[in-house]
Formats: structure tokens, C-alpha cells, sequence
């Protein structure tokens, strides 16, 4: 759910994955299966994509603990 709120995120902003995965320093192949929630995102490159967008670790995280509490 977290990737998804990613990608959701970076449409809305018109930011492209690829970008995104070479300021952070994943590759686009894995960064791209973590937005499909096809794989889970470690808290360490949570904190890279956060840092590459810059944007607040908090961003994503509250509203996915909103949507899992509801």
C-alpha cells in the first residue's frame, strides 16, 4: 500500500520513476516493483525516496497508517 501511495504521489506531481530512482540510488526495475506493491519497501529506501522527492518521511507514512486504521 505504501508504493502505491508513492506512485499515486509522483503522477499527481508529474514526477517519473526514473528520476526519482536515480536521485535515490535504486534501480528503476526494483523501485518500479516496490510502487506496484509487487515488493516491500525497506525502511532505508523509504528514507531515500523521501529524500530524492523532498519530502517529510511523514508524508506517506500517516496517510497509509490513516488508511490501515480505518
Amino acid at each position: 500500500m505504501l508504493g502505491l501511495l508513492i506512485k499515486k504521489y509522483l503522477k499527481e506531481k508529474g514526477i517519473k520513476q526514473k528520476f526519482v530512482a536515480n536521485k535515490a540510488g535504486i534501480a528503476e526495475n526494483i523501485l518500479s516493483t516496490m510502487l506496484s506493491n509487487k515488493r516491500g519497501i525497506s525502511a532505508e529506501e523509504y528514507f531515500k525516496i523521501c529524500s530524492a522527492l523532498d519530502v517529510g518521511t511523514n508524508l506517506f507514512a500517516d496517510e497509509w497508517r490513516l488508511q490501515n486504521t480505518a
